[in-house]
């Protein structure tokens, strides 16, 4: 699902700006887990739980996809979707900063790989070229989704992860409020086709992944899950080829391929000692 979100982001941002694309995809999200939400009940959150859970809501929602939204107007989805799988380097390097992991040669290792491969993938993309504010706000978006994960991580073990998504995700659309009068003007003008895109963006890459994925960081399975985000670059060229027709050049292919293996490497567990 969230390698469609590449595609859709791409498909809606035709007809809507990046703040009012942001804002409509947000309040349809928290629309339908808080109905949900309704049914299951709260469970009171600790003071500092509810600020690390704003933290993520700002970062991993808010900034993260107007941000996104306003790349995917300079880059092609594959490209973006290539961008932001860096996202887990990021992870590692803020999980040693803020929960006091210990810093390995792996993550030394890997983001200087990952970092040549962004490199490498600013040197082209669909048209040959691909814009440097493209890139950084690629990487802009990878550092809030990983800033975000860190932040919401330690709640999870404390509050259920469909509260943690709700509340996240109206934190994100309160954030994008002020884009509230370019939605209304986007919607008038939009056809059918980008306002269902937009749907499908609030109904399943945000109401549906972000919930099973923060259900799934819950019971300590996010390493496993890490592992499927290899899965995202390739299945979002796939799709942008089948849906949008883009297909990026193959450097920036290789350059994908240079940052998932440098991905690799910084997540790689330190060797035990025999």
């Amino acid at each position: 699902m969230w390698a469609s979100a590449f595609v859709g982001i791409r498909a809606a941002g035709r007809a809507f700006s990046p703040g009012a694309l942001a804002l409509g995809r947000l309040t349809l999200g928290s629309i339908l887990l808080g109905a949900l939400l309704l049914t299951r009940g709260w469970t009171r959150a600790a003071r500092r739980d509810v600020g690390l859970l704003l933290i993520a809501g700002l970062l991993w929602f808010g900034l993260y996809s107007v941000v996104l939204n306003e790349a995917e107007r300079r880059v092609d989805a594959g490209t973006a979707a290539m961008l932001v799988n860096v996202g887990p380097i990021f992870l590692v390097a803020l999980a040693i900063a803020f929960l006091h992991e210990a810093l390995s040669r792996a993550l030394l290792i890997g983001g200087a790989v990952g970092f040549a491969g962004v490199v490498v993938i600013g040197l082209a993309t669909t048209s040959g070229t691909a814009p440097l504010s493209g890139v950084i706000l690629c990487l802009v978006a990878a550092f809030g989704y990983a800033a975000g994960v860190v932040a919401q991580k330690p709640v999870l073990g404390r509050l259920p992860a469909l509260q943690v998504t709700w509340v996240c995700c109206a934190t994100g659309a309160l954030v994008c409020l002020p884009y509230a009068p370019a939605l209304v003007r986007d919607l008038r003008a939009a056809p059918a086709s980008s306002i269902a895109w937009m749907a499908y963006l609030g109904v399943f890459p945000t109401s549906v992944a972000f919930t099973t994925w923060a259900y799934a960081l819950a019971r300590g399975t996010a390493g496993r899950m890490a592992a499927l985000t290899y899965l995202v670059p390739p299945v979002t060229i796939l799709m942008s080829w089948l849906v949008l027709g883009e297909v990026p050049g193959p450097v920036a292919v290789l350059g994908g391929a240079v940052c998932l293996v440098g991905v690799y490497i910084a997540r790689r567990p330190p060797k035990r000692a025999a």
